[in-house]
């Protein structure tokens, strides 16, 4: 098996500190935790990250430039079933590439009205991409759109647990549409 590339280790320090960080909070994960669940000590991945914030700032901006090239690619599309069908298909994806930033990210859903700015920027980046008008709210697609994305989240990250990621693609697509409101087909 070749030799991981730079680039590929920090982006499994990035996504298993995500997944700490998602679970304990940051103020509550450790280096020493993350060091441990990357299999380095803790200087190591200091050569690689300079602190722990570095680190959750990564996986922020991870995200972050994950949901703006996604908004990008949506933007041509009418707002309605195709354009969900591609920001639920893409949130998938990401889900199984980037299953401990995925987890971080999905704390928008649970996250205070002092929450951390940044993850509330970043719903706001989806509620973009799906077309909600902060102006006129639904309040009936808000609570459509939280429980399609936090229950995608959710059973996309337990596919990849079990390794069934490409067995249950299709039922999560499914359940995330039905949930959206748009019949299965």
């Amino acid at each position: 098996m070749p030799k991981p590339t730079k680039s590929e280790i920090n982006a499994d320090i990035v996504d298993c500190a995500a997944a700490l960080f998602a679970r304990h909070g940051f103020d509550h994960t450790s280096l020493q935790q993350i060091a441990d669940a990357v299999n380095y000590s803790k200087a190591g991945l200091l050569h690689h990250f300079p602190s722990k914030l570095a680190i959750y700032a990564a996986a922020i901006d991870t995200v972050r430039a994950h949901m703006q090239t996604l908004l990008a690619s949506v933007k041509d599309i009418p707002v309605g079933i195709e354009r969900d069908r591609a920001i639920i298909e893409d949130a998938v994806q990401f889900t199984y590439e980037w299953p401990g930033v995925s987890a971080l990210s999905n704390r928008i859903a649970d996250s205070e009205p002092d929450g951390d700015p940044q993850l509330v920027e970043i719903g706001m980046i989806l509620y973009e991409a799906l077309g909600i008008d902060l102006k006129n709210l639904s309040e009936e697609r808000i609570v459509r759109v939280t429980s399609a994305f936090s229950g995608l989240g959710i059973t996309a990250m337990q596919a990849v647990r079990a390794d069934r990621k490409r067995e249950w693609r299709p039922h999560i697509i499914r359940a995330a549409m039905n949930a959206l409101g748009h019949k299965a087909r």
